[in-house]
This record gives structure tokens, sequence and C-alpha cells, in this order.
């Protein structure tokens, strides 16, 4: 399966040409965050992304509300609100954890890995979070790490074949892997990975 991944878009009418024309080559899109800018014309943003035709599977950054991202994905035909969910997809489940950025450890996305275990043990798996693991090149800024060590044990203990995630502008597109798992920043113009 092809994947276009992107994050951190902030409303970028450029990044989202770049998108569009990158969908072309994916079986599907996943957005891990920062859609707008605090929200900012978010609805006109994810229509944009609906009318693509692919599946997009989305989280929600620091720039915009669980809810509100939640009640625009139930209008939309393509886009679907995967936050603190599992969602199975020709083949792959895809694990969802928005928002954050900030902390360094997560304890309620440690009890959401717990509780999740079983539903994705020996099956192939693409991790999406806002906020980076630990310990990466994705959250290496200003000579210290940033990242989220709850999701770097996640990533560790669990291996899925990709983790995707942002927040941190200053990483955008680097690459970096945690045992076999691939871990990207794909940034607001996306990548395309197999899985």
């Amino acid at each position: 399966m092809k994947i276009l991944s992107f994050v951190d878009l902030h409303g970028s009418i450029k990044s989202m040409r770049e998108l569009k024309k990158k969908a072309k080559q994916a079986d599907v899109i996943v957005c891990a965050g920062d859609l707008s800018i605090f929200g900012s014309e978010l609805d006109v943003l994810m229509m944009e992304l609906d009318k693509i035709g692919k599946k997009v599977l989305i989280v929600h950054g620091n720039h915009e509300f669980e809810e509100e991202i939640s009640v625009i994905c139930k209008i939309m035909k393509n886009c679907e609100f995967i936050h603190k969910k599992v969602v199975e997809y020709k083949g792959v489940s895809f694990i969802g954890w928005g928002g954050g950025g900030f902390s360094l450890v997560d304890k309620e996305f440690e009890k959401f890995a717990k509780k999740i275990k079983k539903k994705i043990e020996g099956k192939k798996t693409v991790l999406i979070t806002h906020a980076p693991p630990y310990d990466t090149k994705l959250d290496f800024i200003y000579k210290e790490h940033h990242g989220n060590k709850s999701i770097k044990k996640f990533i560790d203990t669990n291996q899925p074949k990709l983790a995707v995630s942002g927040h941190l502008h200053e990483t955008a597109g680097k690459k970096d892997k945690v045992k076999k798992s691939i871990v990207i920043n794909p940034g607001p113009s996306g990548v395309v990975s197999q899985v």
C-alpha cells in the first residue's frame, strides 16, 4: 500500500497543490494534524482534501480542536477522524492519536496503547501522532530532544511499519528508524511511503 502522509500544512495553498499532485500515486492519505492555523478555514481545507477522492485518515494537531475536526469529518465523504481509534483499511491497521506535542510523557496515550495491544498484535500497522517520538531525528532541535517518550516506547515495543508525526517544523522532511520501524515527519508537502 502507498501512503501519502503530511503534517503542519497550516493552510498553505502551495503545499495543498503539491499534496494533490502526489495523491495520484497514493492509495490512502494520512494527516498528522495542524491542517489549519488555529482552526482558521478548517472546513475549507478539509473540503479540498475530501475532493481529492481518496480515503483521508486524520488526527488533530495543537492548532485544531478534536471536536471541530470530528464534526467536519462526519459530513465529508472521504475524510475520517481517527483520534483514539484503530482503523483497518486495505489490510493495514492505522492507529490515531492527535493533539499535544508539548509533553515528554502522555499517560493517556499509554492507557490507550494497553487497550489496543491485542487488537494490533500480528498486524501491519501505521501509527499517526501529532507529537514526535523522543530521541529521534524528528524531535532534535536546539541541541536537545523535545519529543514524547510514551510514543517512542510504543514504537519500540509494537514496531509499526511506519510512524508519522510532526509538530516540530524544524524537522520537516526528516526520517529515522526505531528498530525496524520507519519514523517520518513528512512536512506540509507530504511524502509517499510504501508499507
